[in-house]
C-alpha cells in the first residue's frame, strides 16, 4: 500500500516508546488480529551472533516441527558465516534439536549462538502431545472458484498448472508451462460416458471448452480446491478422491480434471477442474443460456425462446422491436407501430436481461448445490475415516451453525507456506497462528470454569479459591477487551480521515468526466458552425475556454487530492479502496471478537455473582483474608496467559487498567470497606466482652 503506514493504524507511540497496543495489517498486506509487525529475518552476513525478535509461540508453530527436513535458509546462512570467520570450527548436532529444523524464524529467541543451548517452549509442548498420543486432525477445507475469462483467467492455464504439464491454448496461442512446478502426486481425467474419448487427453479437452465458449468474459471452468484427511494413506487418498468425483462431477455429466498436491508431505489436497457445460447424448456441448424474446399478445407479454416462438408465432404473439415515437423510443409490436407509422429504431427485438438458463446449468450454479456438493465432501471423508479406523471426523458447516464460539482458521495456503518457509513471516499463518492461541486460551478458561463449578464445596478455601480464578478469568476477558478496542479505535479513525478524501476524488472525477464531455460536445459544435455565424463562434469559444479553465482547476484539486493520499496517480486510488475495504473488513472482525469476549465476561460475572451469594453464610473477613491470600498468585496466572498469547504486543499499561476495570466491576473498594467495618466492629464487641468480667470484678 502506497497511502497508508500501517504503523499509524496500529501501532502508536507513547511518550517516543513504542508500545504495541494492537497488531493488525502489515505493509505486505494481508489482515492480522494480534500479530507481530512483518519483517523479513535475515542474519548479518559478518556476525557470528543473530539477534531476533521473539514472540509468544501458538499451536501454530507446532506444525513446522513435525518432522526432520532440511535446515532453513537463515541458518544455513549462520553457520556459513560463522565458519567464514572461523569463531566456530565445530557445531554440534545438539545446538539444533530435531523438531526444531524447519522453525520459522518468528519462533526463534531473541539471541541464538553457536556455543548456547537453545530450548523451545513449543518443543516441550509438541514432546507431551506426542506422549498423551495426540496428533494433527484431519481438517475440512473445500474452496469453490470460477475460471473465467473476463477475470483474465484460462481453462487450459489452470488444468497445466493442477497437472504441472505444458499445454497449448488454441484460443490465445499461448503455451502454458508448469513442467517445473514441484509436488504433483496424482492426475488423471475423468469422463462421463457419452462424452468424446478423444477428451481423455486434457490438452484437447479445455481447448474444445475454450472453443465453445465465444464471448470476451465467459465462464470456461469450476475449480474445487479440497484438502485431504493426513490421516489416510496416499492410496487411501487417492481411492476417496476418486468415488467423490464420479459420483457428485461424473455422474451428473460433468467432465473432471483432477490432482493431488502435496509440496512438503503436510499439506495433501486436491484440485478439482469441472466443464460448466451440459453434454447431450451425442456428446456435443449444450447452451447455458439461450435467448429469451418477451412477446406480446393482447397486451400479455412472455418470454420464448427461438424454438418456442416458431409455435407462439402462429398463435399470435409477436415480437417487440424499438420505435421512435418523438424523442422516446417505445417498444411495440410491428403490427401496432404500422398502423402510426413509427420508424423502427433498431432491429433487435425486445428480451430479457440475461436469456433463458440451462436447468442442469442453474442447478450446477446454485448456492444450495454448493451446499450439497460441501456436505457431500464431508461424508465420503468421515465414511473413508471411520473404514480404516480413524476416530477423526470433519463437518462441513460453519462455526456458527454448529453453535461454537471458537473462531474459525483461515485458508493459508501454498504462497504463504512458501514464505514462512524462506523465513518471512506471512499474514495469512501469523493469523492462524494467534487464532489458534485465541482459542486455546478460550478453550482453558472454559474447562477451568466448568472444573471449578463442578468442584466446588461448601467451605472457604474453596470458594476464595473457585471466586479468584473466575477474577482471573475476567481479568483476561477484560484485557482482550481493551485490546481489541483500542484497535477499533485506530482503525475506525484512520477510516474516517480517508474515506471522505476518497469521495471526494471520486465527485472530481465525475465533474471532469462531465465538463469534458460538454467541452468535447461544444468543440464538435464549433467545428460544424459555418464560419459566417460569429456571434454564436464567439460565444462557443467563450464556453469552451471556461470550460478549460474549469476543468484545470478540477484536476489540479485531483493533484493535491492525490498527493494528500500518497499516490502517484489514478491508479493508486485501487490500492487505497482495497485498503479501506481491508481496513472495514477489520472492523467486522474486531467486532465480531468484542461481541463474543463480552459475552464470556458477562458469564464469568453471573458466576462469579453465584458463588457470592453462595458464600453469603460464611464470615466475610474469613473468605476474604482467605481470598488476598491467593489472590497474587492467581492474578500472576492470568498476566503470565495474556503475554503468552499476545508476545511483544502485551501491555502492561493495559493490564493495569484492566485491574482496575475488574475491580470495579466487582465492587471490590465497596466490599472491602464494607468487610473492614465488619472486622471494626466485630473487633469492638470482642473488645467489650473482655472489659465487662474485669468491671463485675471491681463492684464485688
Amino acid at each position: 500500500m502506497s497511502c497508508l503506514s500501517w504503523r499509524d493504524i496500529f501501532h502508536e507511540s507513547w511518550e517516543n516508546n513504542s508500545k504495541f497496543q494492537m497488531g493488525g495489517l502489515r505493509k505486505n498486506g494481508g489482515l492480522p488480529l494480534f500479530s507481530p509487525e512483518g519483517r523479513t529475518y535475515s542474519p548479518p552476513v559478518k556476525q557470528a551472533v543473530v539477534c531476533l525478535r521473539h514472540r509468544a509461540l501458538s499451536e501454530g508453530d507446532f506444525a513446522f516441527c513435525g518432522k526432520r527436513q532440511t535446515m532453513p535458509q537463515h541458518l544455513r546462512m549462520l553457520l556459513s558465516s560463522s565458519a567464514r570467520l572461523g569463531k566456530y570450527r565445530r557445531f554440534n548436532r545438539r545446538y539444533f534439536p530435531t523438531a526444531c529444523a524447519n522453525l520459522p524464524p518468528a519462533a526463534l529467541p531473541q539471541r541464538w549462538t553457536g556455543v548456547q543451548p537453545v530450548h523451545f517452549l513449543f518443543c516441550e509442548r509438541e514432546t507431551e502431545k506426542r506422549k498423551r498420543g495426540e496428533r494433527t486432525m484431519a481438517i475440512y477445507h473445500l474452496e469453490a472458484k470460477v475460471v473465467s475469462r473476463g477475470a483474465g483467467r484460462s481453462a487450459v492455464a489452470a488444468s497445466a498448472y493442477l497437472s504441472c504439464s505444458r499445454l497449448y491454448n488454441d484460443y490465445d496461442g499461448i503455451q502454458h508451462d508448469y513442467t517445473k512446478k514441484q509436488g504433483l502426486v496424482w492426475q488423471k481425467v475423468f469422463l462421463p460416458e457419452y462424452a468424446q474419448q478423444e477428451w481423455q487427453d486434457r490438452e484437447k479437452l479445455w481447448n474444445a471448452v475454450e472453443e465453445v465458449e465465444t464471448a470476451k468474459d465467459s465462464r470456461l471452468a469450476r475449480e474445487f480446491v479440497v484438502a485431504l484427511p493426513i490421516e489416510l494413506s496416499r492410496e487411501e487418498q487417492v481411492e476417496l478422491l476418486q468415488e467423490f468425483i464420479r459420483e457428485q462431477f461424473v455422474a451428473d455429466g460433468m467432465c473432471t480434471d483432477a490432482a493431488i498436491h502435496d509440496t512438503d508431505g503436510r499439506n495433501p489436497h486436491a484440485h478439482i477442474l469441472l466443464t460448466v457445460r451440459p453434454l447431450d447424448e451425442q456428446g456435443h456441448w449444450q447452451y447455458k443460456t439461450e435467448k429469451e424474446y418477451l412477446c406480446v399478445r393482447n397486451g400479455e407479454e412472455r418470454g420464448f425462446t427461438a424454438a418456442e416462438f416458431k409455435a407462439a408465432q402462429a398463435d399470435g404473439w409477436e415480437k417487440q422491436y424499438s420505435y421512435k415515437v418523438g424523442r422516446k423510443k417505445v417498444y411495440m409490436p410491428p403490427s401496432e407501430a404500422e398502423k402510426h407509422g413509427y420508424e423502427r429504431a433498431n432491429k433487435h427485438p425486445k428480451s430479457t436481461k440475461f436469456g433463458r438458463q440451462n436447468p442442469i446449468a442453474e442447478r450446477w450454479n446454485s448456492e444450495e448445490q454448493l451446499v450439497e456438493w460441501r456436505k457431500a465432501w464431508a461424508d465420503v471423508t468421515n465414511r473413508y475415516l471411520e473404514l480404516y479406523g480413524h476416530d477423526e471426523r470433519i463437518d462441513h458447516r460453519s462455526h456458527a451453525d454448529r453453535g461454537l464460539t471458537e473462531q474459525p482458521t483461515i485458508h493459508e495456503g501454498v504462497v504463504a507456506r512458501a514464505l514462512e518457509k524462506k523465513g518471512i513471516i506471512s499474514d495469512r499463518c501469523e493469523i492462524n497462528r494467534q487464532i489458534k492461541a485465541d482459542n486455546a486460551l478460550l478453550r482453558e478458561l472454559k474447562a477451568t470454569v466448568k472444573k471449578l463449578m463442578q468442584t466446588v464445596k461448601n467451605s472457604v478455601p474453596a470458594i476464595a479459591e473457585a471466586m479468584e480464578k473466575l477474577r482471573g478469568s475476567m481479568l483476561i476477558f477484560s484485557y482482550q477487551l481493551r485490546h481489541i478496542g483500542i484497535g477499533k479505535h485506530n482503525i475506525g479513525r484512520r477510516v474516517k480521515a480517508i474515506k471522505p478524501e476518497l469521495e471526494r476524488y471520486t465527485g472530481l472525477v465525475q465533474q471532469i468526466k462531465a465538463k469534458s464531455k460538454e467541452c468535447k460536445n461544444l468543440l464538435a459544435e464549433k467545428k460544424e458552425t459555418p464560419f459566417y455565424q460569429i456571434p454564436k463562434l464567439h460565444d462557443l469559444s467563450r464556453r469552451i475556454a471556461e470550460l478549460t479553465e474549469e476543468l484545470e482547476e478540477l484536476k489540479t484539486e485531483k493533484e493535491m487530492l492525490l498527493r494528500s493520499l500518497d499516490c502517484a496517480d489514478d491508479t493508486g486510488i485501487s490500492s487505497v479502496k482495497k485498503d479501506i475495504a481491508a481496513m472495514e473488513s477489520a472492523l467486522k472482525k474486531l467486532e465480531a471478537q468484542e461481541a463474543k469476549y463480552s459475552a464470556e465476561l458477562d458469564a464469568a460475572l453471573k458466576e462469579y455473582s453465584g458463588l457470592k451469594e453462595q458464600a453469603s453464610e460464611f464470615d466475610a473477613g474469613e473468605l476474604m483474608e482467605a481470598r488476598l491470600s491467593i489472590r497474587g498468585e492467581k492474578e500472576r496466572s492470568a498476566v503470565t496467559r495474556v503475554q503468552d498469547a499476545y508476545g511483544e504486543k502485551y501491555d502492561s499499561l493495559m493490564m493495569f487498567d484492566s485491574k482496575r476495570d475488574v475491580a470495579n466491576l466487582l465492587h471490590e473498594e465497596a466490599e472491602a470497606h464494607s468487610v473492614r467495618e465488619r472486622l471494626r466492629q466485630k473487633q469492638q464487641t470482642k473488645t467489650q466482652r473482655q472489659r465487662k468480667p474485669k468491671h463485675y470484678e471491681q463492684e464485688r
